[in-house]
């Protein structure tokens, strides 16, 4: 027998690419269980998958740094690491143990993050449960979406990491009408970006003739800091939550075009998100 729950999580977090750099990232989360019947005449009830399984996924890989523990770039002091990209530049990042995951293999593909999934649900499982299948996979998005890192210190859960981030939609409407252009030209603008607080970059560095930012804080869970090339990264003068992202974009475009209305849809991750509008004046 096999019981399944599809969309049983999305993991929200960011990875290190040897060319793409800092990358946001939303995965859905589908899984099989295949066992012998319980004195319920259960595989595994549903709630104890609900509850056991899914906590131990969002609790591991969740709004998490991943790094591929095998890259010969990534190397590693206490909690500090150095990941050296293809081009020459690197990006640095120190935080507590909890905000990143080791990912065997030399990148981050969703079958090594399935993997280790596996091997830390497994023993967690009762003895019934002979197999575990899982299937991570990004949200099918037909429109424009972009790929951004961020970390919110003010935050009192696990947003408050340094380099988590997101695979989301953007939906702009100009004067009422969607605009495919302005959707598509913020979709590149942010992509494979880091959106930082102006007030959280605390230095201005170089490594090989590269401009770097530094950002840093200190929030509940300890101290966090994360440098990488300059043109990697989008300042803003707030936090970087996704309401002041979608207020943030709307301003910009009311700037550009004076007179006319905007409704910005901006989402963090999948299903979720922030709208702001040209009357809105919060």
């Amino acid at each position: 027998m096999r019981l399944f729950v599809n969309q049983l999580t999305v993991i929200d977090f960011s990875y290190l690419h040897a060319e793409r750099g800092l990358v946001g990232e939303s995965w859905q989360v589908d899984i099989e269980l295949e066992g012998g019947l319980d004195e319920q005449g259960m595989v595994l009830d549903f709630s104890d998958v609900k509850r056991q399984v899914k906590q131990l996924i969002d609790d591991s890989f969740d709004h998490r740094l991943l790094l591929p523990a095998d890259y010969s770039g990534l190397q590693t002091q206490g909690n500090e690491l150095t990941f050296l990209l293809w081009d020459g530049n690197r990006i640095r990042h120190r935080g507590p143990a909890e905000s990143v995951q080791f990912i065997a293999g030399g990148e981050i593909t969703p079958d090594n993050v399935a993997q280790a999934i596996h091997q830390a649900l497994r023993p967690t499982l009762p003895d019934n449960v002979h197999s575990v299948r899982l299937h991570l996979y990004p949200e099918s998005i037909l429109g424009a979406c972009y790929q951004y890192s961020h970390g919110l210190k003010l935050h009192c859960g696990n947003c408050q990491r340094i380099a988590h981030g997101h695979r989301s939609r953007i939906e702009i409407l100009r004067n009422g009408r969607a605009d495919h252009a302005l959707e598509k030209y913020w979709a590149e603008r942010f992509r494979d970006i880091y959106i930082g607080a102006e007030e959280d970059m605390v230095a201005i560095t170089s490594h090989n003739d590269q401009t770097c930012f530094r950002f840093a804080y200190s929030a509940e869970q300890g101290d966090f800091e994360l440098e990488l090339p300059a043109d990697r990264c989008y300042l803003i003068q707030t936090e970087s939550t996704v309401e002041n992202i979608a207020r943030h974009i709307r301003e910009l475009l009311e700037k550009q075009y004076p007179g006319e209305q905007f409704k910005v849809r901006a989402f963090e991750g999948i299903g979720k998100g922030a709208i702001s509008e040209t009357h809105d004046q919060s």
